[in-house]
């Protein structure tokens, strides 16, 4: 038996499995309000709600949102998001819980203090959210202001994560995302002091023009605002995918090994801080919540990366949204256009997604305990199918003979030279990839 090795630009990020690529447009409406009602009535499910929008374009961005400097298709997008809302309250049993909301984009606070508000309202009115949900937000502090700040305390929002990319003015030039220290502080500042409890700071390294010096740099003036966590992504460089990743020059882009030390450098000075890692990007103080789930074997992965969610319902609202269901995963269409046409006709705006098999959950979970714990325990694995746990557990053996993964006692450990490529070994469990020859970002 021989195992597809990847290249490191056809490694998956592994935020689902299968991934986005090989969603299909068999998977309809129809299929999803089956999926929808087939939610225990007294089971807690995330919401991922998309704001699709940004009133700039970073050119490093590879998100589905679209640049816009007038508010009116804002505003008449949140018409057709309530409506969805409306039809997705509609299916869910009424014994349903949201226990965790995620405001994402685009940018989510270039809406009006008064429409983030009122979108919030929406939600608490169609859905029983609980009473100790979590609400994240994601915030471009160039968007803050004093209105906005409280309007963010407002919905009750319990995280808040803010785009720092990187401190050096000649990298943010290059990437079209000017931000001053200063206006990164006060918007700190002005969460705590209205009650959000925690603050992640998103930082990117193998970007233009960037060097260990900035990386340094960079982290060490994060680590002045003292921020809950720390997720430090690799730029993904996917001009064939993002044209206007063509206004950064590749000649400008540190190469692989120069990547690799940005990561190390800033993981250490960050470590050095006092924070725990937590998976093979994000960084927690010991005391957070991500902390606790990634030491007692809790940590989960989805499409906003590391998590400590346990609901195995998300549902996603808005174009080009992902929902994951027991029964499989279901994409949203990313053209505005389409995703406004069905919510007028009144049909859910599903593009296409995948149903799962019993293997499909089993590699995905195997994909998920290497992204989150390095390993896998080799009795779970047979306890949830006995002949395709053995089928897996021989493609581990060949990673143990080419030194990729260690066997030790009941659990198979990623071998510490190879922490840094998990992707690459996870995407050698990816039965998909081995016939496909979608390309994604560098895996380093």
């Amino acid at each position: 038996m021989t195992v597809h090795v990847p290249s490191a630009d056809t490694a998956p990020r592994y935020t689902s499995y299968p991934t986005a690529p090989h969603f299909h447009g068999g998977i309809d409406a129809d299929a999803v309000q089956g999926w929808l009602r087939q939610v225990a009535d007294s089971e807690s499910v995330s919401l991922y709600v998309h704001i699709p929008f940004c009133d700039r374009l970073c050119w490093f961005c590879a998100c589905h949102t679209r640049h816009t400097l007038r508010y009116e298709p804002v505003a008449a997008y949140l018409e057709k998001l309530h409506a969805e809302i409306a039809m997705i309250a509609a299916l869910l049993p009424s014994g349903a819980s949201i226990s965790s909301i995620h405001f994402g984009g685009g940018s989510p606070t270039m809406l009006t203090p008064e429409d983030l508000i009122r979108l919030m309202h929406a939600i608490r009115g169609a859905f029983a959210v609980a009473s100790d949900a979590a609400v994240s937000i994601e915030i471009d502090p160039n968007d803050m202001d004093e209105a906005r700040l409280d309007a963010v305390a407002q919905v009750g929002a319990t995280r808040a994560s803010l785009g720092v990319q990187d401190f050096d003015p000649r990298v943010q030039r290059a990437i079209n995302r000017v931000q001053s220290f200063e206006q990164t502080r006060l918007v700190v500042d002005g969460l705590r002091q209205r009650g959000v409890r925690a603050v992640n700071l998103d930082l990117v390294y193998g970007l233009p023009h960037q060097t260990i010096e900035s990386m340094e740099n960079t982290v060490a003036r994060c680590l002045e605002l003292r921020p809950d966590r720390f997720a430090i992504f690799g730029y993904a460089h996917v001009p064939w995918f993002k044209k206007h990743q063509t206004m950064i020059q590749e000649t400008s882009l540190p190469g692989p090994a120069e990547r690799l030390d940005q990561a190390a450098r800033a993981a250490e000075i960050i470590l050095e801080g006092g924070y725990a890692a937590v998976g093979i990007d994000h960084f927690a103080l010991p005391g957070d919540s991500l902390a606790r789930a990634a030491a007692s074997g809790r940590l989960r992965r989805n499409f906003q990366g590391y998590t400590d969610d346990r609901s195995e319902t998300l549902v996603g609202l808005g174009p080009s949204s992902i929902s994951r269901y027991r029964e499989g995963y279901a994409q949203n269409s990313p053209a505005m256009g389409d995703y406004t046409r069905a919510i007028a006709a009144g049909a859910l705006p599903v593009a296409r997604g995948i149903a799962l098999n019993q293997e499909d959950r089993i590699r995905g979970w195997v994909i998920e305990r290497l992204m989150c714990e390095f390993g896998f325990v080799t009795s779970e694995l047979l306890r949830m199918d006995g002949s395709i746990g053995a089928l897996v557990l021989r493609e581990a053996e060949i990673l143990v003979q080419s030194g990729q993964l260690r066997r030790q006692g009941e659990r198979y450990l990623l071998a510490p030279a190879m922490r840094t490529r998990v992707r690459l070994v996870a995407a050698q469990f990816d039965s998909y990839l081995k016939r496909s020859a979608a390309r994604h970002s560098l895996a380093v």
